[in-house]
């Protein structure tokens, strides 16, 4: 028997469970190694220490059912703290349409220069700060966005009219082949804004 087998039977001898041909040959072992003969010693001082302590026993009057009504009762989370934690995606996308919205309207009330969204801008003629004009005989090609300003069409538009918090006039030789949207209230025009963002990702 070599050391390192004589150190995993101790534990076995000093627990009682080693008896035998196997406690005969330990017991041998260690009568010719002092190292082992030394660990053996420690480690029978070390079972008796163990065994010499007693369990401490805890006042008759501390139960488990005593301590656990003393301790605070945890904090009640209501259902709208519970929802963000299930659902990140979604609240980071409502987080996102909210500020979204705040920036949107803050631009409506702020936003008031005219502003002219078009491919085709040299058929468009200006009056004044806040008119723009299509005039007679000139045909704008593409959808056209006028926004916080007036429109005269006395031409032909070739697509879409938008105008956004303004007006629009349409002379008798006036003609657009597309639609006119006029958005005057702010959910309109925030709406507005919305389907040209999503037109802009999915483009």
């Amino acid at each position: 028997m070599n050391c390192k087998e004589a150190i995993l039977l101790m534990h076995d001898y000093l627990d009682g469970d080693l008896t035998g041909p196997e406690a005969a040959e330990l017991k041998k072992h260690m009568l010719g190694c002092a190292g082992c003969q030394e660990r053996y010693e420690k480690l029978e001082k070390a079972g008796a220490l163990v065994s010499a302590l007693k369990p401490v026993h805890a006042p008759s009057h501390l139960t488990t059912a005593s301590i656990m009504q003393k301790l605070p009762a945890p904090p009640k989370r209501t259902v709208w703290m519970r929802w963000p934690r299930r659902h990140p995606a979604a609240t980071v996308a409502v987080i996102f349409l909210v500020v979204m919205l705040g920036s949107f309207l803050t631009m409506w009330n702020e936003d008031t220069q005219l502003v002219v969204h078009g491919s085709d801008l040299e058929q468009v003629d200006f009056k004044g700060n806040n008119t723009v004009v299509i005039p007679e005989g000139h045909t704008y090609k593409g959808n056209l966005i006028v926004e916080n300003g007036n429109i005269e069409v006395n031409g032909k538009i070739d697509g879409n009219l938008v105008v956004i918090d303004g007006n629009y006039a349409l002379a008798s030789t006036a003609q657009i082949s597309g639609d006119i949207t006029s958005v005057n209230q702010a959910v309109e025009w925030i709406w507005f804004k919305l389907n040209q963002i999503y037109a802009l990702f999915v483009h």
